[in-house]
Formats: structure tokens, sequence, C-alpha cells
């Protein structure tokens, strides 16, 4: 599958000024692979996972990593593809970040400036990753 990165980013730029990191990355690559899930699914699907899952922060797993993580189960029909796919989703952002944890990354959400960079590198990793 060939994701449109272009598109892609212009789409999870637009959502992160007003949608949480899961529910922008989810929603633009979601989006960019013509998934049948209306926005109205995919923020109900990602909401509880803003700002470190429940606005844990300083606990919780980066949104924008776990919203590709949803997008990477919905985008794909093979389990052993997309465990393979989580795997290297993780590692490869928190060699990226140095964490996963959302609170890590935005000072507890004190500083929300790194949050639209996440959701496009992670999101640009996916589409690698689905287009091999």
């Amino acid at each position: 599958m060939k994701l449109d990165k272009k598109i892609m980013e212009e789409k999870i730029r637009e959502y992160r000024t007003f949608k949480s990191c899961s529910e922008s990355t989810l929603m633009g690559l979601c989006e960019t692979a013509e998934y049948p899930i209306s926005q109205a699914e995919m923020c109900k699907l990602a909401c509880g996972f803003a700002g470190g899952m429940g606005g844990t922060f300083d606990e919780g797993t980066c949104g924008a990593l776990t919203g590709a993580l949803m997008a990477n189960g919905l985008l794909l029909d093979d389990e052993v593809q997309i465990k393979a796919n989580a795997k290297i989703l993780f590692n490869t952002f928190k060699e990226e970040y140095g964490s996963v944890c959302c609170g890590t990354i935005t000072n507890n959400g004190e500083d929300k400036s790194p949050c639209v960079d996440c959701c496009v590198f992670i999101a640009n990793k996916l589409a690698d990753l689905l287009d091999e």
C-alpha cells in the first residue's frame, strides 16, 4: 500500500491544530489510505489515548505512537505483520525521541511543540512499512 506522504503530512498538520496527537495521526493515515471509517469513529477510537493515555502525560505512551499503532492494525490484515510493524514503530520512535512517554517528550504536557513532528515522523515510518 503506497500512501501519498505529502497529503498525509498536510492532513496530520491540519488536524493537530484542533485534535490530539492520537486522533491526528490515526486520521491522517487512515484518510490518506482511504480506509472506510468515519472521522467521528476515529476520534472515538483515539480520544482516550490523548495526552499519553487519558491525559496521564508522565505515565502514558505518546499519542502519535498509539495513533500509528491503531492505523497499523486497521490498514493491515496480517496479524504477524501488524505485530512486527508495532515493534518496529515502537523502537523507531523510542530511538528518535529517547522515550515513548508523552510526559517525557512534552515536559508533562507543558511543551507541546514537538507533538506535530512526532505525529508526522511516526506516520511516515508506518507509511514506509506499508509500502514494503
